[in-house]
């Protein structure tokens, strides 16, 4: 308790030694700027009115007065240097202790081949950062280490490099966690906290070893936006982002982003075409992540499975769905087929509330201090928690309890990783399932060039409720040229509805289908198409292995995605 006075005394002696200097200083500096302006430039009218104050009386300084004047300048530049010292000083021990904390990962991916699927492509490195969090763990961005055949860490100041292995991955939201093999990695080492939102207009700070060095990068960034939106990693899937101004550039990825010396996000994309606006990944979402993994699996962010418009905006829309003219809320268009939610919500159901957050008109609750899409409620729970949801239906009010869970289309609109494809191989044929990673193989502006009828099923995939048996679709994605097929090329890319009358409703069924004993032709339907592709059955088996064996094929049929 002494101490604790003592330290008291000190800073108020202190205190008073800097006032009584710097107020002296700033004394003396006026006289002698007051007296320079008006003796040798006679100016001050330019500056004042004289009116309008009283007669100033002006005095040179004496020889003593201007020595004191210099005494105190030395002692201020002492000062502000001190001070200036202590700054720049704890900003080093900071940065020291960022450097105990953030690390460079070196990955080597290898990314699999969606036309013919037996294959791989070539080998490609990355760099990317990744920082240390409690539990012995590094967290990273899923894309850093997605694909990987090998991964290794690198810390700062530190020549050797450990290799690391996956321990957890999410492709939906963009993280992933490493082990070093080696535990003496952890030696030396800080492990950073998480904290909570950054308010807009706050500055950040993005750590990470950007390409063009070895060494960490700092930038310093403010934060502009905080809003729902599409994480480029997975292409598909939409969570909470935080916009800054700090420039993230390739290798900047997975490194962490700090408000007074926390985590306040993960650094994981930026905008093409655009200068200095980068995107983080919120502890939200890291939390979620984080939280999930904890019973040894990763599940994934779950959804309810709902279409919905904001369409209440007009006050006849209202009248027309019976809904209170004092009610907002978003309209339901559809559910997905199998959703969780399907034998609960219908078209033209009006949602007003979850659980405790009402609903705006443009589908938008106040959470987290922000005006936010309602998805993000659902992002709060994990797979198998409930949501409670009111809604009016033909102008009743209904509550309904719903279950969170995984819900995804039968066409699935997000990239696919760390899977080899599946496929099956017949007389030069290959099937495969329809998928994002096979329609980009059109080429960076496949949205355009995959023909219409494929386009149609990707748009629509959500809302296409008809066949309810239906697992995937399966298309003709490639054709090996022989003389048992030398005529299927215009059928390439064709969704397939039947092989001799068995519907196609997964690619097992393509392996039954030609599992059948034929003794004439195998007839092959697609969707939206009157034609048929016949193959003769006889010469089919008699080419099918030398058809393998021509074109390198390993094995006639992948069933099941491997690691």
């Amino acid at each position: 308790m002494n101490g604790f006075f003592a330290c008291l005394r000190c800073l108020g002696n202190l205190s008073w030694i800097f006032y009584c200097v710097f107020g002296t200083y700033l004394r003396i500096t006026y006289e002698i700027f007051f007296q320079f302006f008006v003796q040798k430039l006679n100016i001050v009218e330019s500056f004042f009115t004289i009116e309008s104050r009283p007669e100033r009386q002006l005095k040179y300084f004496s020889e003593s007065e201007v020595m004191y004047f210099q005494k105190c300048t030395m002692v201020m530049a002492v000062a502000v240097s001190v001070f200036s010292g202590n700054v720049n000083a704890s900003q080093g021990n900071e940065q020291q202790e960022f450097d105990k904390s953030v690390v460079l990962i070196r990955s080597v991916h290898q990314d699999f081949d969606y036309v013919t699927p037996w294959k791989q492509k070539a080998m490609n490195q990355s760099i990317g950062s990744g920082f240390i969090i409690a539990g012995n763990r590094i967290l990273t961005n899923a894309h850093n280490v997605s694909n990987f055949k090998y991964i290794e860490l690198k810390k700062q100041n530190v020549a050797k490099r450990y290799p690391a292995k996956v321990a957890f991955v999410g492709h939906d939201c963009d993280l992933a966690t490493l082990t070093p093999d080696d535990k003496s990695f952890f030696d030396d080492t800080v492990a950073l906290e998480l904290a909570g939102i950054p308010k807009v207009n706050s500055t950040v700070s993005t750590y990470g070893f950007p390409m063009g060095g070895s060494r960490i990068s700092v930038t310093e960034g403010v934060v502009s936006r905080i809003e729902t939106d599409t994480y480029v990693h997975s292409g598909a899937d939409g969570h909470l982002v935080i916009q800054t101004d700090a420039s993230i550039n390739p290798g900047n990825s997975g490194g962490p982003v700090i408000q007074n010396g926390k985590v306040v996000g993960v650094a994981f994309q930026g905008l093409q075409m655009a200068d200095n606006i980068g995107y983080m990944i919120p502890t939200t979402v890291i939390r979620h992540f984080l939280v999930d993994i904890e019973d040894g699996k990763y599940d994934a962010f779950g959804s309810l499975g709902v279409m919905m418009y904001p369409g209440l905006h007009s006050a006849s829309y209202k009248d027309y769905l019976q809904v209170p003219s004092h009610e907002d809320g978003i309209i339901v268009v559809d559910t997905m087929m199998h959703s969780s939610v399907e034998s609960l919500l219908q078209a033209d159901d009006v949602i007003t509330r979850i659980d405790d957050y009402n609903i705006d008109n443009d589908g938008l609750v106040q959470i987290y201090g922000l005006r936010l899409h309602m998805s993000e409620v659902i992002e709060t729970k994990h797979i198998g928690q409930t949501a409670e949801l009111t809604f009016y239906r033909d102008g009743k009010l209904m509550k309904k309890t719903a279950t969170v869970a995984l819900n995804r289309p039968i066409l699935e609109q997000a990239r696919q990783y760390d899977r080899s494809p599946r496929y099956v191989c017949f007389a030069g044929l290959t099937f495969i399932p329809l998928s994002r990673n096979y329609l980009e193989s059109w080429g960076r502006d496949w949205r355009a060039n995959i023909p219409h009828y494929l386009r149609y099923l990707f748009r629509n995939s959500m809302q296409l409720n008809t066949d309810r048996q239906r697992k995937e679709y399966i298309v003709l994605a490639e054709i090996m040229p022989d003389e048992v097929n030398s005529y299927a090329a215009g059928f390439r890319s064709q969704p397939v509805e039947s092989i001799n009358g068995i519907s196609i409703w997964s690619l097992d069924d393509v392996y039954k289908a030609f599992g059948q004993n034929v003794d004439d032709f195998y007839s092959i339907k697609f969707l939206g198409d009157n034609r048929t592709l016949p193959i003769d059955a006889k010469k089919a088996r008699l080419r099918h292995q030398l058809i393998l064996n021509k074109y390198q094929v390993p094995a006639e049929t992948r069933l099941e995605e491997k690691l």
